[in-house]
């Protein structure tokens, strides 16, 4: 009988991977810290400061780099795009995203404005102030969501992006979100609600309840700019009642409740 060798720990390494690959596959998220005592395996949390309980393993994190620098090429690679000329002529720079890796909820809008055009980032005028107010109410921070829009490049006039423009951007709104993985989306508006589901019913009848993006659960609501003085203050009770239904969904007490 042949002499069966020892694993090498490039062998081990690559087992763990495997493993841990096919648990992620499965929709395993974590796992408890186990230790050994008296020859059995005993499941501890372990204390708040101690890393090794608290630290995801090393091939997550090595998953987490590996697609923060591919949604950095896929920014570049958007930033030369060319697919829509009316849009390449009219456009200060094109408008990616912005957010965490993992984020726990994902905004996402259907176009650049003025004021984004030029810097560069999503929903920073006066629609994004008050997105900024929502998501402050909602008892989160900027930094803590994942924002970006259907299409990169604004629109001349601030035009809805037509069909056409919404449909050569869609590769790079998949890609972008399958990179970022949120685990709950939040559609603002008509035109983003319709491209990302792929539906023609109106915002008022998609808002208040959950629709879902490729398992991802995604609540619709009324875009920001539609809530603006002179235009719709009243429906901000609306948005306010679908972002609860959005934090009940995720677990999340609701502010002053």
């Amino acid at each position: 009988m042949p002499e069966q060798l020892e694993p090498t720990p490039d062998d081990l390494a690559r087992q763990l991977r495997q493993y841990l690959d096919s648990l992620r596959a499965a929709g395993v998220s974590w796992l408890p810290d186990y230790k050994e005592e008296g020859g059995t395996m005993k499941s501890e949390k372990g204390p708040a400061d101690d890393s090794s309980a608290s630290s995801p393993p090393s091939s997550w994190k090595d998953d987490r780099e590996q697609r923060r620098r591919e949604l950095t090429v896929l920014a570049e690679r958007v930033s030369k795009c060319q697919r829509c000329p009316e849009l390449v002529v009219s456009r200060s720079r094109t408008v990616f995203g912005v957010g965490p890796i993992d984020a726990e909820l994902c905004f996402v809008g259907e176009a650049p404005g003025a004021t984004e055009d030029q810097r560069g980032e999503p929903f920073v005028g006066e629609a994004g102030q008050l997105l900024d107010r929502i998501i402050a109410a909602c008892g989160m921070k900027r930094e803590e969501v994942y924002i970006c829009n259907i299409v990169k490049c604004r629109p001349p006039g601030n035009r809805l992006p037509t069909a056409q423009e919404a449909g050569n951007c869609r590769e790079y709104l998949e890609r972008q979100l399958e990179l970022v993985r949120p685990k709950f989306i939040c559609a603002l508006g008509a035109c983003a609600a319709q491209n990302l589901l792929g539906t023609s019913q109106a915002i008022g009848k998609l808002r208040g309840r959950f629709h879902d993006y490729k398992g991802i659960p995604v609540m619709c609501t009324y875009h920001p700019a539609y809530l603006l003085p002179g235009r719709n203050p009243q429906k901000k009770r609306e948005v306010w009642e679908d972002m609860k239904k959005l934090l009940a969904r995720m677990g999340r007490p609701v502010p002053g409740h």
